[in-house]
């Protein structure tokens, strides 16, 4: 079973990743240095368990580096190929302890729901973006406030779950992989509700990773191909990611990220308060318009 999961990803790595360069080098877009930066940083953390979507976010729309409608699109693009190389180190260190039948429910149950909710976002007005993604900052500031302040849930040591809640899981997958395509991130919200299971909390890193990575294969390829991201923004947090997820998991043993947590805390409530007030200022022009004011 885990080899089942091991070869699709090492084929979707290949694939995406020449798909990345070829759109790249069509459209000439050169990845900027900042974004390397981005992609190294946020991808080191995020492989010791501090999260990339919400620092990314917060980044982007502090620096302005990409129009809001395109934040979740973009990232999504770039985290791909970090998120396959956490995938395939996770699945070798720790997949074969997970209950093959939840693993496998899980990741496919957020692929569908990752690549149903592309259309979802293509489709959505700029301003229902923005709200959205500033609530999803606001939930991301408050989780890494519970870690902190260690009140998240500790979890058990159960390697898998009865089949009632196997099945809530599966289908709360579905759920995290459309909220995926708004750059809100399935590993927090995985790891509390199979902590609150009492599954053993590590081993949501397979789950979350393997499942991440074929939805993000997935739905990155869709907007590629429909020109939806930013490629100088995205192959930059590519090019600086994949590196950082190695050093991470096999150099890095351990590492006090508290102090980084608290900074990203203030960091994000900062980029979620803009984007909502981006949200409010673009909900009152698109009703002024169809008043005709």
């Amino acid at each position: 079973m885990l080899t089942a999961l091991l070869i699709p990803l090492a084929l979707a790595v290949v694939v995406y990743a020449l798909m990345l360069v070829r759109a790249a080098l069509r459209r000439r877009a050169v990845p900027r240095p900042e974004a390397i930066a981005l992609g190294a940083i946020t991808n080191f953390f995020d492989t010791l368990g501090v999260g990339s979507f919400a620092p990314t976010m917060a980044w982007l729309k502090f620096r302005r580096l990409v129009p809001d409608r395109l934040i979740p699109c973009t990232m999504l693009v770039g985290h791909t190929l970090p998120s396959v190389a956490q995938a395939i180190i996770f699945l070798i260190l720790l997949g074969v302890l997970v209950d093959p039948a939840l693993l496998v429910g899980c990741v496919l149950a957020l692929l569908m729901g990752g690549l149903l909710g592309v259309s979802l976002v293509v489709r959505t007005q700029v301003w229902v973006v923005q709200l959205v993604v500033g609530f999803a900052l606001i939930f991301a500031a408050i989780l890494y406030a519970l870690t902190n302040l260690h009140l998240m849930p500790g979890g058990g040591t159960a390697t898998g779950l009865p089949m009632p809640l196997m099945a809530i899981a599966i289908a709360a997958n579905f759920l995290f992989g459309v909220l995926l395509n708004f750059g809100i991130g399935n590993y927090a919200p995985t790891l509390i509700m199979l902590s609150l299971m009492g599954m053993d909390p590590r081993l949501s890193f397979p789950i979350m990773a393997a499942g991440a990575a074929l939805t993000a294969t997935g739905a990155s390829m869709r907007y590629i191909s429909i020109g939806e991201v930013d490629l100088r923004i995205a192959s930059g947090i590519a090019l600086g990611g994949v590196p950082a997820v190695l050093i991470a998991a096999f150099i890095v043993k351990s590492m006090s990220v508290e102090l980084l947590r608290w900074l990203v805390v203030c960091v994000v409530l900062y980029a979620a308060l803009v984007m909502l007030k981006s949200a409010a200022t673009g909900r009152r022009e698109v009703a002024n318009e169809a008043l005709g004011v």
